[in-house]
Formats: C-alpha cells, structure tokens, sequence
C-alpha cells in the first residue's frame, strides 16, 4: 500500500539521525587539524597574490635610481666611521686605540653616536625608497615598472661593503662566538662549560663575552662551533682576525640568501626584484647579519638553498632517480645542515617532505615513506656532523640556554612579565616566574599547532611549502621564549619569496623600518642624555639632507607604467 501525504511529509522533516559521539569527535578533530576534504583553500592564502616581472625603470628613474643608492652607501659609510667609537668595540685588542685620526671617535662618544644613528636613518630610508623601484606602486591597475637584477644586486653590494670593514655593532655575540670557538679548540665541552669556567675571567676572549654569557654554555649547534674551531686554529685569540673570518662565514650566508630568493619567488610567482628587496636588502639583515656578525646568516642561507634544491627536485616531470634524487637528497643536506648552526631551520625539511609526499599521492603511506627518506638524511647528517666534529650530542641539552633573557618581543614571556607586574601593583606579589611557567608551554602548544596545520595544508595542495615554512617560521619566532630583533629574518625572508600583499609587506616594512632605527649600535646602552642629544642631531641632520635632495631622490615621487605617448628610448636596462 503506497504511503499517505502524511506520512512523506512526516518523513521529509524527520531530523537526520545524529553521528555516534566518537565520529563527531573525529570529524572536529579532522577539521581542526585541516584534515577535512571539503576546506577549499588555507586562510592564510591571502597573504599571497602572483606578481609578475615589469618592464626597467625609465631615464628618469634610473637618475634617482642612482641618487638612492648613494645616499645609502653614504649612511653605511657614516655607520662605519661612527662604530669606530660607538660599536660594540672589544675590551682588549681595540685596534684603533692610540691611532691619533681612528681613535677620535671613541674620545666623543655623542657625536660617534649622532653620527652612527644618522648613518642608520639614512640607509633605512634609502631602503624604502629602493622599495618604489623594486615592489612599485600600482596606478590605473597595471603593472609599475621595476629596478633590474642587476641594477638590485650593485646597490646591495654598494650598501654591504662598508659594513664588512666596520667594527660590530648591535650585539657583542661575536665576541661569545670567538670564546666558544676558543672552548671547543682546547679539547672542552662547549656545551657543558661557559667561557668564565673554561678560559678564566682574566682571558682576553672572556673579557669582552656579555656578562649575561660568561657562565653559560654555548646554544649553537656543532657545525658553527666546528667552523669556529677552524678559525680559532687560524687566529688565535687574535679578536679582530677571528671577527673578521666570522664575518666571512655570516657574507657567505647571505650569498646563499641571495642566490636561493629570487628562484623561490620565481617559484611562488613572485616578482625576484620585491623578493630580495624585502629579504635580502633589508636593514635588519644588512645591520643584524652583516654588521652584527649573526649565526643567523648561515642558517637561514643554508635552509633557503636547501628548500630550493628539494622543491626544484620534487617540482622536476622527471621521475624521482638520478638527478632530481639527488638534487632532493642535496636539499635535505643543506636543510640539516642548517639545523647544526641553529635547530629551527629544521622545520623547513618538514615542508619539504610534505611536498614530497603529495607527488607521492598525499596518503598517509605517502607520509611515512617521505619521512623515512628525508629523515634518513637528516639522521646521517646531523649525527655524522655531531661526531666527526667531536663535540657529541650534548648540543640538544642546551637549547634553551637563551631563555634566561625576558624578551619584550615574546608574546608568552611579555604576557608572564605584564601579569607579574600587575601582582605586584596589586600587592599580590611577583608571581613572574611562576606565570612564565604557564604562558611558554601554551605559546609552545600553539606554536606546534600552527606548523601542523601548515603541513596539512601543504599536503593537501592548499598553501605553497615556501608561505607554509614562513607562516610557521613566524609562528615560532613570535611565541618562542626568547626573540632577538633579528630573529624576525626567520620568517620575513622566506615569506618575502611568497607573501605579497598589504597586509604582509605593511607590517614587515613598518617593523624592519622601526626595530632598525631604535637599537643602539654599541650592543648595550648609552647615557639617556646622549641618546637625547644624537636623536635630535639626527633628526636635525636628516632633515637638512631631505631639503638638499628633494629634487634628486623621489621622496614624493610615483611610479607606474609608462605615460602614454612618451618615447620607447625613456627605458635603461641597467645602471
């Protein structure tokens, strides 16, 4: 008998039988994780929008172009001559002491000061003028026209090169290195043993390590303290030849940055010029790496070249044997690498194995078999590192040395240092420690949380591995326990290659701008009158430079696509 006009009307509105509590557990789980077939894209997608490479800059913007890169050679030489007394000079073995001209700076600390920060302003400005001519501005829609490769690569080297001959300024790690280096050359255990228990108070590399430093033992993996030991068995304790061959290895870091950029754009559809603006020519990359002789230059270096070695490979038609496996292989060597300066590079090789393992199908046995391959490597060279250098695994056990400093860049540690504040204006008592104690695991948790997220999405051809490593990068870095200004060059340069848009390349000029300008160049701090009288002599100087070059450098100039009706001859191919 067919059923009545109530009872399919009673069926049609019968609720759905619920899932079992188990399955919809599974089902929010899967879709937290991003696990759920029906997410259509990553939320943090947006960051991205292709960029494509624009015609050469005209006559007139090449004269500017000319103009800009001038004064920024001009502040990096005024940087230069000020550390000469406002760096972060050595305690002992200064070698301008007694030189009549040299040592004037270091006997006016004010004006080495003025003349450092003025220095500083000038390169920074001259960097985001360099940005109208390397990111361009859109007008009417159509693509702005852009600085070459070449005409990017000359300035850089133009801007790099008197920093490569001034003393370090910003941070007096350098000096940690050469005692650590100086450690591991006498048969000790860098890893067990600070500089002060090790060389004695006395020794003239433990004299000028921050004291902060002195007890500690070395955070940096077996592979920068192996290349110390060579240089230490070349110099001695001869500090400047040992800064200067440490900042050999920190140039050679950033020539990797260089050369493996442009082709990680180029990958990302990014435009290569707006990625090495903003990664390579950065001020906190020029000050902080360069000028400040930081580790970080070899590992992010090591890990870009890496990524791009694995993903080339993983990207290639070709089957995976041969050349493509070995450029893989490659990759992944140069990714560990970079993990035995410093560990958190490591988790690029996890990108790359995500990447990896959705050529492969993006199934779970996808995954464990690009895991075992990649870790593999992993495996071989960082034990093999480990024990060729013979300095063991005692490195894993002091990771976390740094997090004795209360960073106000750390998320979880300024929260734990503003609660504590507020016990005690409340008269509750300084409960700081003990609230770091909560807030850094949870920053730890969420910090994980993000990278798996970015894995799914990389394995589910959502999000590029190259925005996925920067978005985590940059996840670690704002939630780690420690961030050091310069540690935001984790996650700014390889986003540079990928993120394009406002709501990415705002905040990273404003804070590369900003950071860059606030640090004091000597590592430390200055009397606060002197800071007073260099920031009103800078912003003096400054000034009268903007009214001397008003007409020569584009500070209220457009760029854009070319008129109509202007002549073909209007473009340069190179300056």
């Amino acid at each position: 008998m067919p059923p009545t006009a109530d009872e399919l009307n009673s069926d049609e509105t019968r609720p759905e039988p619920e899932l079992p509590i188990r399955a919809r557990v599974a089902h929010t789980v899967r879709r937290i994780v991003g696990l759920d077939a029906n997410q259509p894209s990553s939320s943090v997608s947006v960051l991205h929008g292709d960029e494509a490479e624009a015609p050469g800059l005209n006559e007139t913007e090449t004269r500017q172009l000319r103009g800009i890169r001038r004064f920024g050679a001009a502040g990096a030489i005024m940087m230069s001559l000020g550390a000469l007394g406002a760096g972060a000079q050595p305690v002992l073995q200064n070698p301008v002491v007694g030189i009549r001209i040299l040592s004037l700076p270091s006997r006016m600390a004010t004006t080495a000061l003025t003349v450092t920060m003025t220095g500083t302003v000038m390169v920074v400005l001259a960097w985001l003028l360099l940005g109208r001519f390397a990111v361009g501005r859109l007008r009417d829609g159509n693509v702005p026209r852009r600085m070459t490769r070449s005409q990017l690569d000359r300035t850089l080297l133009l801007w790099i090169l008197p920093l490569c001959v001034a003393p370090p300024m910003f941070s007096r790690d350098v000096y940690s290195y050469l005692a650590q280096s100086e450690i591991t050359a006498r048969g000790l255990d860098p890893y067990a043993i600070g500089p002060a228990g090790a060389l004695g108070v006395d020794n003239v590399l433990t004299r000028t390590v921050p004291n902060i430093w002195r007890d500690t033992p070395a955070p940096y993996g077996p592979l920068f303290l192996w290349m110390g030991k060579g240089i230490t068995w070349l110099t001695g304790e001869n500090i400047v030849a040992g800064i200067f061959f440490h900042r050999l290895l920190a140039l050679a870091g950033v020539a990797l940055i260089v050369w493996a950029l442009p082709r990680l754009a180029r990958r990302c559809g990014v435009a290569s010029v707006s990625a090495l603006w903003l990664g390579a020519a950065n001020p906190l990359l020029l000050f902080h790496l360069v000028a400040g002789i930081h580790n970080e230059a070899l590992m992010i270096g090591l890990m870009l070249a890496g990524t791009e070695l694995g993903l080339r490979a993983i990207g290639s038609a070709k089957p995976l044997h041969g050349k493509p496996l070995l450029l893989l292989i490659a990759g992944a060597g140069l990714i560990a690498l970079s993990s035995t300066v410093k560990i958190p590079s490591l988790i690029a090789l996890g990108f790359v194995g995500m990447a990896l393992a959705r050529r492969w199908g993006g199934t779970p046995r996808a995954v464990l078999s690009s895991a075992a391959l990649l870790g593999a490597v992993a495996i071989v060279i960082i034990g093999g590192v480990s024990v060729v250098s013979g300095l063991g695994f005692g490195w894993i056990n002091t990771l976390g040395t740094a997090g004795v400093v209360r960073s106000w860049m750390s998320i979880p540690t300024i929260l734990g240092l503003g609660t504590g504040f507020a016990g005690v204006l409340l008269g509750l008592g300084d409960h700081t420690t003990a609230v770091l104690g909560l807030t850094r695991p949870i920053a730890a948790v969420v910090a994980g949380f993000v990278a798996l997220r970015m894995l799914v999405a990389v394995l589910k051809g959502r999000l590029h591995p190259v925005g996925a490593l920067g978005v985590t990068l940059g996840a670690v870095v704002l939630l780690f326990p420690v961030v050091q200004p310069w540690y935001l060059l984790w996650a700014v340069t390889p986003l540079a290659a990928w993120a394009t848009t406002r709501a990415f390349r705002g905040p990273a000029i404003a804070f590369s701008s900003i950071v860059s300008v606030i640090l004091m160049p000597n590592g430390s701090e200055y009397q606060p009158f002197q800071i007073v009288q260099a920031a009103v002599m800078t912003i003096l100087t400054i000034g009268i430079l903007f009214l001397l070059t008003r007409s020569s450098l584009p500070w209220r100039g457009t760029t854009g696509p070319p008129v109509p009706g202007r002549a073909g001859e209007e473009y340069a191919g190179s300056s």
